[in-house]
């Protein structure tokens, strides 16, 4: 590397003034947001937060019911959302409730505005 790009690679960006824009890239960050996106990107787990949302929990079997595909489906998918936090669980004896971690949503759309 020339001197001259040694310069430039260490120049300050004039659109964001920054020196490194890797070490500025918040990677975890960017990790998990790509995480709840892709748990989002189906069009059966979409629905589902979908119908979540006017819920304050729903039994799996009634969240199966809206859905023409078969329960094993269904739970599949609900382990996708909560393993990229966006839903939980709560079990009551052989019955599992779901709802929407709201929080966690937000947190996922506030990070697509603050790209804007």
């Amino acid at each position: 590397m020339t001197a001259l790009q040694t310069e430039t690679a260490r120049a300050i960006c004039p659109q964001c003034g920054v020196r490194d824009h890797a070490a500025a890239l918040d990677h975890a960050a960017v990790e998990r947001a790509a995480e709840s996106l892709a748990a989002l990107g189906d069009p059966t787990r979409l629905g589902i937060v979908t119908l979540l949302a006017s819920h304050d929990r729903l039994c799996v079997c009634d969240i199966a019911a809206a859905f023409p595909v078969g329960q094993p489906t269904v739970s599949h998918h609900l382990r996708v959302l909560r393993e990229a936090g966006l839903v939980d669980v709560i079990r009551h004896g052989q019955w599992a409730y779901y709802g929407l971690r709201r929080d966690a949503l937000k947190g996922v759309v506030s990070g697509l505005v603050a790209l804007l």
